[in-house]
């Protein structure tokens, strides 16, 4: 296996850092970007622990942007924001109230691009839900799965599974068993549909 069973803690809420209210407990989410998700967790590779950060957007379950490393600072969380970023932008940024989410430069990145900063309570992971199931879906159809045999291995293997085997694979029954690409595809292309008959 390529994790452990014991619990490994990648949340570290008690920090200085500001706190935000939970956005998106009773929000009915109706397209692409309206709320993105984020976590982080952990993958044992051989004699070390490396840190997967993730952004998922939650209309489209389509992964926006991921990190590896080796250490839970905020590097991790800053470079898959970034590269979400680029690509697109959040509405409300939906995470726990860890410190790599909660400290200052992240959430300047946030406020930078516009987003909202909502928080899950302490103690309380059901209120990010979506990426809680996104990591445990990493962990047992990825992670289980495979033997990384380096850093760089897990790097390239966890990269492969998240662009090309969840974006672009795995179907999800909420998305009326599209993929994440095909559902987020096939959501604009309606749209632009819909715009051009007006």
């Amino acid at each position: 296996m390529a994790f452990l069973r014991k619990q490994l803690r990648t949340t570290d809420s008690n920090h200085m850092f500001p706190r935000y209210p939970n956005l998106v407990g009773d929000l009915t989410v109706t397209r692409p970007d309206q709320v993105w998700v984020a976590d982080i967790t952990y993958i044992r590779v051989r004699a070390e622990f490396v840190y997967p950060a993730v952004l998922m957007d939650v209309f489209t379950r389509v992964i926006r942007g991921w990190e590896l490393g080796r250490s839970l600072d905020q590097g991790r969380t800053l470079a898959a924001l970034g590269q979400a970023v680029r690509r697109s932008r959040p509405g409300i940024h939906h995470s726990d109230q860890g410190v790599q989410y909660a400290a200052a430069a992240y959430v300047g990145r946030l406020t930078a691009v516009g987003a909202a900063i909502s928080m899950a309570a302490v103690g309380a992971p059901e209120e990010n839900g979506y990426a809680e199931r996104l990591m445990r879906t990493i962990k047992e159809e990825e992670v289980a799965l495979t033997e990384y045999q380096d850093y760089a291995d897990a790097r390239r293997q966890l990269g492969r599974f998240l662009d090309a085997v969840y974006n672009r694979k795995r179907i999800h029954s909420a998305l009326g068993y599209l993929t994440p690409a095909e559902y987020e595809q096939q959501w604009r292309a309606d749209r632009r549909g819909a715009s051009a008959i007006q």
